[in-house]
């Protein structure tokens, strides 16, 4: 695992360095979207709603539409004037029951790895957390906003649990949970029973996503079968200069370039430069040849120039 934060948790006076790596992963099957014809990626344009023109990453600034219909933009000046959190403390607010904190309100988890030299105290905020059953409800800034999180004890590791803010959760407004339901006794002891006649301890070994299964078994059988095709490479085009390009094409040209307009300079530097210019040529046998290529060349290029125009005159 690669840590993406690092830090320390502070709790009183003591402060414990930590990293931060991300406790969960996702293991869905991805796809991508080809054309049936011939297998090509599909790609997306950013078009203009108004216009329909194709607009550049340049010229796109975030925009909020107010409930009665006022659209506000935001520049990035406005975007860097925002208060953001990059500090790396773990602030400990307080230590609360592990049994009031709502499951509704977790969100991402980071397992924390302590420093070589910070393992005891480490041990001892763990222990801690496991003999009191509580846990620490903390702020931690993590990609430069600050947010609310919990740090609770999985097996010998601590997790920071990162939490949605109060607001962010929404209340269930359905009428029928109001109206009146009449529960008969009988009723409640037979779900209590069908309850414990299902109970078990939890075991999240046993459980695992069919639907994933069934689409690798798909693909395996679809290999095995034949049925592929080799992944098309996309034909190569001129975006304009912004765009990104191939990096070895770009790469021998600029050689090309570059062994043009040397030997354009060494022509130039034998007629009347000095000594410097002179042994370059008395290195190869013909001194004048390397200085009639570049002559050639332009003389080639004025003759590709006015091509067109001998052609457009031959009708007439």
């Amino acid at each position: 695992m690669r840590a993406m934060w690092s830090g320390a948790v502070s709790f009183g006076l003591v402060s414990v360095p930590v990293k931060a790596y991300s406790a969960t992963t996702n293991h869905d099957v991805r796809f991508h979207q080809v054309h049936a014809a011939d297998g090509g990626r599909i790609k997306y344009k950013r078009t203009c709603s108004i216009d329909g023109e194709e607009v550049e990453y340049a010229d796109i600034v975030k925009g909020y539409e107010t409930d009665d219909g006022e659209l506000i933009t935001l520049s990035e000046e406005d975007l860097d004037s925002l208060p953001t959190a990059t500090g790396h403390e773990i602030d400990v607010i307080e230590f609360v029951p592990a049994d009031q904190i709502d499951p509704l309100l977790f969100e991402k988890s980071y397992y924390l790895e302590p420093d070589a030299k910070a393992a005891k105290p480490y041990a001892l905020l763990r222990e801690a957390l496991v003999q009191t059953d509580r846990m620490a409800v903390v702020k931690v800034a993590l990609r430069q906003r600050e947010s609310m999180a919990l740090l609770r004890v999985r097996d010998k590791a601590i997790v920071l649990q990162t939490m949605l803010w109060p607001d962010e959760v929404r209340e269930p407004e359905f009428d029928i949970l109001d109206a009146e339901v009449e529960l008969r006794p009988q009723e409640l002891t037979m779900a209590a029973s069908l309850v414990e006649s299902l109970g078990a301890e939890f075991d999240p070994a046993q459980f695992h996503d069919e639907y994933r299964d069934a689409v690798v078994e798909l693909i395996d059988r679809k290999r095995t079968t034949g049925e592929t095709r080799p992944a098309p490479v996309a034909a190569k085009r001129d975006e304009g200069p912004d765009s990104m390009t191939d990096l070895l094409s770009a790469l021998q040209a600029s050689v090309e370039a570059a062994r043009a307009g040397s030997g354009g300079r060494a022509a130039t530097g034998a007629s009347t430069s000095g000594p410097a210019n002179d042994a370059a040529p008395k290195k190869k046998a013909p001194a004048r040849k390397p200085a009639a290529k570049p002559a050639a060349r332009k003389k080639t290029e004025e003759d590709d120039a006015p091509a067109p125009r001998k052609r457009a005159r031959k009708p007439a």
